[in-house]
């Protein structure tokens, strides 16, 4: 009976099924249609920011290479349904890309399991990891496209798409170092694709004044984040969550290592290499977010549906159930919320969920600025919240809006610290925003951190009496320019 599945798994008449779960499984990201994860709100915010006119990096400051933001216009910086029918359709994407990959290499029913492990695992995670699309997660169609073109030998294209990843995420280096390990007799024609992309967005960065900023918010800012993480203890915090999340991916962590030991010698160095560099920039920087791991993902994917399938021959019995019981684990973890968002949506109610109790702060603070705004009127917001721009579709008056540019402080600490990583130029960036006038002033940080608090800084408070207080939240309070 085992035989007979797999061999149906392979079968053609298998492919609607197996298209058909993919597409239920990627579209369960629809139940998270009235939140807002942090960093794709950051994204979406930039985008909007582009509809008025704007250029990153020179009119309004964005530490996030180009591509993400371009991804978030496809909706027009809009939450929601269109926010999420796009991912969604991202995620059928990176599915299809993987199945293409994995049958290329092994076979059909290969491929199959790849793109329904992929789908599964892009869903039933962390959310904040597996449902917002920030760097980590749109490189992953670019990154299986190089992998892809490099195992096929197309070592131009394969540069393209490396290329493209580069745009999204610094880390696609890494998948770049990959498909140059593989295509040693090609480095030409991949250096080649890698490059003519590149030097085009930088001729673009340079003819629209966009290229100091770059330089100044991806590169320098982004250094000094990667170079001074706040994680104390990195290799212990390093072991705990790569245990972690292997134990959630453990039907992956399991495939993979089988995949190994029965592996050609040929296909078990293309495997290990894109492995061992992939989790290298998992370790860049040294805080191992669960977002991180999504650079390790695709080729865990792909190598743990080589094993399982070569299990699955050998062993059927035994890997049916060890494999029922791997994807139980994340699954009855994960899938109840599914369920409760998916419940409140059709009730038309707010989410009754911990986790996103700052997003519905974010949505009462918008909804206090929206009932006096008017068609003009700008925002500052003081923190990271940029869900806040998102939902009352407003942009800032100057370069800055948020905190960390300002006070030097990154967002992943805070709300619990106030020592800056750099202090070069927050007191320049300061006197540059007293300058500007939004009609609106957010605090949403100082409720959560008093030390960091907007009043706090006396180069800012002649600029704040020129506003008064409107509206508070939980998280946030609320300015109105009173002149």
């Amino acid at each position: 009976m085992h035989r007979i599945a797999l061999r149906s798994l392979s079968a053609a008449n298998c492919r609607p099924v197996v298209a058909m779960a993919v597409t239920l499984v990627a579209a369960l990201r629809l139940c998270h249609l009235r939140l807002l994860w942090a960093d794709e709100d950051y994204h979406l915010a930039a985008a909007i920011n582009i509809l008025h006119g704007k250029l990153p990096y020179r009119d309004f400051w964005y530490d996030k290479p180009p591509l993400s933001a371009i991804y978030y216009l496809l909706v027009g910086g809009h939450a929601g349904w269109p926010l999420r029918l796009l991912d969604t359709l991202y995620v059928l994407l990176a599915c299809w890309l993987a199945f293409r990959l994995a049958r290329a290499w092994w076979g059909e029913a290969e491929g199959r399991l790849a793109a329904m492990l992929l789908a599964f695992y892009l869903t039933f995670y962390l959310p904040s990891a597996a449902i917002a699309f920030a760097a980590d997660a749109l490189m992953i169609v670019p990154h299986l496209a190089a992998i892809y073109f490099a195992f096929t030998g197309r070592a131009f294209v394969a540069g393209l798409c490396c290329a493209c990843a580069f745009l999204v995420n610094a880390k696609a280096v890494f998948v770049a170092a990959v498909c140059g390990v593989w295509l040693l007799s090609s480095l030409p024609g991949l250096c080649l694709g890698f490059a003519l992309p590149l030097a085009l967005a930088g001729a673009v960065a340079s003819v629209s004044g966009t290229w100091p900023g770059y330089y100044e918010q991806v590169w320098r800012w982004g250094w000094l984040y990667a170079a001074k993480s706040p994680v104390v203890h990195p290799v212990m915090t390093g072991l705990a969550r790569t245990l972690d999340w292997l134990g959630f991916h453990s039907a992956l962590a399991g495939g993979t290592t089988y995949a190994i030991l029965t592996a050609s010698r040929t296909d078990r160095a293309k495997l290990a290499s894109w492995l061992v560099l992939s989790f290298a920039a998992v370790c860049l920087g040294t805080r191992f977010a669960p977002h991180y791991f999504l650079q390790l993902l695709p080729p865990m994917v792909i190598a743990g549906s080589r094993g399982i399938a070569v299990a699955f021959r050998r062993y059927r019995s035994l890997t049916v159930v060890f494999l029922s019981v791997a994807l139980l684990v994340p699954f009855v973890r994960f899938g109840p919320r599914y369920a409760s968002l998916g419940y409140d949506a059709l009730l038309g109610r707010s989410p009754r969920w911990t986790d996103a109790v700052m997003d519905l702060d974010s949505h009462a603070a918008a909804a206090k600025i929206r009932a006096v705004s008017q068609p003009g009127d700008t925002l500052f917001v003081w923190g990271y919240r940029p869900d806040i721009y998102v939902w009352t579709r407003l942009t800032a008056d100057g370069i800055f809006w948020d905190s960390q540019p300002l006070t030097g402080v990154p967002a992943d600490r805070h709300l619990k610290v106030e020592k800056p990583i750099f202090t070069a130029a927050t007191s320049a960036n300061r006197g540059q925003l007293a300058k500007t006038a939004p009609k609106f002033v957010v605090d949403g940080l100082g409720p959560l951190n008093p030390s960091l608090a907007i009043g706090k800084y006396p180069d800012l408070r002649a600029w704040l009496k020129h506003y008064a207080l409107v509206g508070k939240t939980k998280f946030c309070t609320i300015y109105e320019r009173s002149d």
